[in-house]
């Protein structure tokens, strides 16, 4: 059973990210024909039994580091690897970035990172990167946009790497603004942090243990404040990664009411696990930027996921291995940081808010799939299954119950951040492109069919700014 010409996934409830209803889903060629009365679609098909299950558009992740260099750290996974995970954990699209290394400029980047995208067994599209401003910087962002590519990263920290200037930022926003993209920020105020790290490193309190002391809260905030500010004074559209603290997002909501494009991304492991972490026995491998919050944090940001002021959740997927962790956890300003988390995002979300808190089902498919296909210009190809859309499908089991346990899993790492971990909700089948390829745990095709996505411009600069996703 896996596909590619005509599929029926028969029996289900669908659920959209605006509406749920029992529905069978037909396919045809690769793209979603129609949504049909249960019982009444076409016979002698290859068929999936959704009977009991939810339907879902695959998820799409906005958030994911592959084959990434930082200093002397290589992440252990490819496209193949990570698309790999990626399906079994029921995302059917990655949003990678395409980070300039040293002397590499952002064009160049991108072409070596898109080039990447025909390994992976799923599809996949690109945030670029500015971390300088010169003279050619207008032009290549014209040109990404023109080319699909309508998202650019920068950094308020990681001096001397690719921590961009606030003047580059201001810059790169106008000339994104006036060809339909958005800034894709990660906050935190740079010299903050490394005036609190070299306390900690004065005290003795540095390593991977310390971690959470050395990136303080108020340095994210300072940070989204300052941006907010750019982005205020004109008029562009940004989008905040991986915000980890309630009065972050706050901040964005303030900021939407008066008008601003402004929308928050939070990930996985800053919704559930907290700061004790670093008083684990392996420490080092939750060193992640930002650090994990104390528990009062981490609950305060659930809080605003629910209220409906988290815009999209990634997983900030970054594979390194215990290993390369440990070689500096004496020094977390040397470490490699960030935690593996394609696998595990939309199981764990699942699990801690639909079944433990409540979530209608169809905010958890807006937040991983459907909103993250929008802000990303790839919407309704992706996070959606209206006719005509990518017959990416996956059949989710409710009931399903297990433990995360790192041997079962695909990431190319030997540790989850989130092992021991009780989760209810999986994946039963998962359907890219009209083909099944993942079904009751197995992989049943593994050939990389893999696309790089060319994302449609975001919006124009006289289109007002959307008053809710």
């Amino acid at each position: 059973m896996t596909g590619g010409g005509e599929l029926l996934v028969r029996g289900g409830t669908v659920v959209t990210d605006s509406w749920a209803a029992p529905a069978d889903v037909l396919v045809r060629d690769g793209r979603i024909a129609a949504l049909i009365e249960p019982g009444t679609g076409p016979r002698g098909l290859d068929e999936v039994d959704a009977a009991g299950k939810l339907v879902l558009p695959g998820g799409v992740d906005p958030h994911c580091h592959v084959g990434f260099t930082s200093g002397s750290y290589t992440t252990r996974d490819g496209y193949f690897q990570a698309t790999t995970a990626a399906v079994f954990g029921g995302t059917t699209t990655i949003v990678d970035f395409a980070i300039p290394r040293p002397g590499e400029s952002p064009a160049e980047a991108l072409e070596r990172q898109r080039a990447k995208a025909g390994q992976g067994v799923c599809d996949s599209a690109l945030h670029a990167c500015v971390t300088d401003w010169d003279e050619t910087i207008p032009e290549q962002l014209r040109s990404f946009v023109a080319d699909g590519v309508v998202t650019v990263k920068m950094f308020t920290t990681y001096r001397g790497e690719t921590m961009a200037d606030e003047d580059t930022i201001l810059r790169v926003m106008t000339h994104l603004r006036d060809v339909g993209g958005m800034a894709v920020i990660h906050c935190e105020s740079n010299h903050i942090i490394e005036d609190v790290q070299h306390q900690c490193a004065g005290g003795g309190h540095i390593g991977a243990g310390d971690h959470h002391r050395t990136r303080p809260e108020l340095a994210e905030d300072a940070a989204v404040a300052g941006v907010l500010a750019i982005a205020e004074s004109v008029r562009a559209a940004v989008y905040f990664v991986h915000q980890s603290t309630a009065a972050a997002v706050d901040q964005v909501v303030r900021a939407r009411g008066r008008g601003i494009r402004a929308f928050t991304e939070a990930v996985t492991h800053h919704l559930v696990l907290d700061e004790s972490k670093y008083a684990d026995a392996h420490p080092e491998r939750f060193v992640c930027c930002p650090p994990l919050r104390s528990a009062a944090t981490v609950r305060e940001l659930g809080v605003r996921l629910m209220a409906g002021e988290v815009t999209t959740v990634g997983s900030d997927h970054c594979c390194y291995d215990t290993a390369q962790k440990l070689e500096r956890k004496d020094d977390v300003r040397h470490m490699p940081n960030g935690l593996p988390g394609v696998e595990t995002r939309m199981p764990v979300m699942f699990s801690e808010f639909v079944v433990q808190r409540g979530l209608p089902a169809q905010r958890f498919v807006a937040m991983t799939s459907a909103n993250p296909a929008r802000l990303n210009g790839l919407y309704p190809r992706k996070g959606s299954l209206m006719p005509g859309a990518d017959a990416d499908i996956v059949v989710w089991d409710p009931g399903a119950v297990r433990t995360v346990d790192n041997t079962d899993l695909h990431m190319a790492t030997d540790y989850s951040p989130f092992e021991g971990l009780a989760v209810t909700g999986a994946v039963s089948t998962v359907v890219v492109g009209g083909r099944v390829v993942v079904h009751r745990g197995e992989l049943l095709d593994a050939t990389p069919r893999g696309r790089h996505l060319r994302a449609s411009q975001l919006w124009r600069p006289e289109v007002p700014a959307p008053a809710a996703l």
